[in-house]
């Protein structure tokens, strides 16, 4: 059965060469432009995404605050700051898996040789470099326990402060000033995509241990404390849990949120994931209706088959071809259409992802724009539409041809 169709479709094939050519490239451009959006849109949305991660890999950011409701006699009105201490205490906390402090100072000034700069420093511990992704080039390291036990005076550089001291050269082991005291620089940061910062990129950073910092600068009170709930709890509940703690130590009311800022990057991070998602769906269903017009030009076709080929199909009747024969026929035909243009475009889609895809990404617009990302997923949803609007434009014209009456056909011109 499978050779007989294959059969009618290539003889009709021969007769409209033209007609069939038109038919494939408009499912093809239709494959190529849902293709494309689609692709686009993935690799905006993972850049996007991306990008805020490598910025703070869900994490909250707690800064003190002051109080809106008085609270066991004390004034609204008072200042919370907070310390070291408070983010042990939190680190206690079981529904807690990181905390890092965070001494911020801006303007520090670095020197390495004759080139020197001004930079935001940052004291912090270890768990940092996970929270911040801040993972060191091969051949560096970032902060240890070590050195945050022992007040070590060393340095962890972003790369675009490193690429600005030291050029080319590896200052790993080399000996950094930081306002006149000499530090060795331990790791420079890998290079990455950052959508969101604080104090500006993490590529112009330099990072110390908070002992060190605390120890040269005398600082009491930390600017900020990180702290990365365990995927095993809900953050709402690890947030709630923090206000409770904190609140006890400093005597707020755990229902002041005024009292404490706390900047949850969690939930930044499933908006953000939402948007994008919402601005694929767009790109999907313009790309959708441009595959929808090519497969109404395909029915188009198939009606015209059928019209032309009337005195064909009454013979097929008359010499007892059952109806399922004749809508068989005719939807094959859609379908074989509609897969070869799909086909076709997915070809000349992936073509050209791959290409820009290796496109070197100059700068943060390229690195968006140029950075597509074709999917499986992509992949098979374009097929399965493919093949439900081959399906949608064969049957409607098989079901006409399948109820042409035999006698009135043969009479057909």
């Amino acid at each position: 059965m499978w050779r007989i169709l294959l059969q009618e479709f290539y003889g009709d094939l021969k007769t409209q060469k033209l007609r069939a050519f038109l038919t494939v490239f408009a499912i093809t451009w239709g494959t190529i432009a849902i293709v494309l959006l689609l692709s686009f849109g993935e690799g905006l949305r993972n850049a996007v995404v991306g990008g805020l991660v490598n910025a703070y890999d869900r994490m909250f950011m707690i800064y003190g605050g002051e109080t809106s409701l008085p609270y066991e006699g004390l004034p609204r009105g008072r200042r919370i700051p907070l310390t070291e201490a408070d983010g042990e205490l939190l680190r206690s906390l079981p529904g807690v898996e990181l905390v890092s402090p965070s001494y911020g100072r801006g303007g520090t000034r670095l020197r390495a040789g004759e080139v020197s700069t001004t930079v935001f420093m940052e004291g912090v511990h270890p768990s940092f470099e996970l929270m911040r992704r801040m993972f060191p080039v091969a051949g560096g390291r970032f902060l240890n326990d070590r050195d945050l036990e022992e007040r070590r005076r060393v340095v962890f550089l972003g790369d675009s402060i490193t690429k600005r001291l030291f050029g080319d050269v590896s200052p790993v082991g080399q000996t950094l000033l930081i306002d006149d005291l000499p530090f060795t620089v331990v790791g420079v940061m890998q290079r990455k995509l950052q959508t969101s910062m604080n104090n500006g990129p993490d590529a112009e950073r330099a990072v110390i241990p908070a002992s060190t910092f605390r120890a040269i600068y005398g600082s009491r009170y930390v600017s900020h404390l990180l702290v990365r709930p365990s995927s095993a709890y809900d953050p709402k509940e690890v947030k709630a849990e923090i206000y409770r703690t904190l609140g006890r130590r400093h005597r707020f009311d755990p229902a002041d949120e005024r009292a404490l800022s706390l900047w949850d990057l969690i939930e930044e991070e499933k908006l953000a994931r939402r948007i994008m998602l919402g601005i694929q769906i767009f790109l999907g269903v313009v790309g959708g209706f441009t595959l929808v017009v090519a497969g109404v030009g395909v029915a188009n076709v198939m009606y015209v088959a059928v019209r032309e080929r009337t005195r064909e199909i009454g013979v097929k009747r008359a010499l007892g071809a059952r109806r399922a024969h004749i809508i068989a026929q005719f939807v094959f035909e859609a379908l074989l259409l509609a897969l070869s243009g799909g086909l076709a475009g997915l070809v000349v889609a992936t073509a050209v992802v791959i290409a820009v895809d290796s496109l070197p990404a100059s700068n943060m617009a390229m690195e968006f724009l140029a950075n597509p990302k074709l999917s499986w997923p992509i992949a098979l949803a374009t097929v399965a539409a493919l093949t439900v609007i081959g399906l949608c434009a064969g049957v409607f014209p098989a079901r006409k041809a399948a109820a042409v009456d035999p006698v009135e056909s043969l009479r057909y011109e």
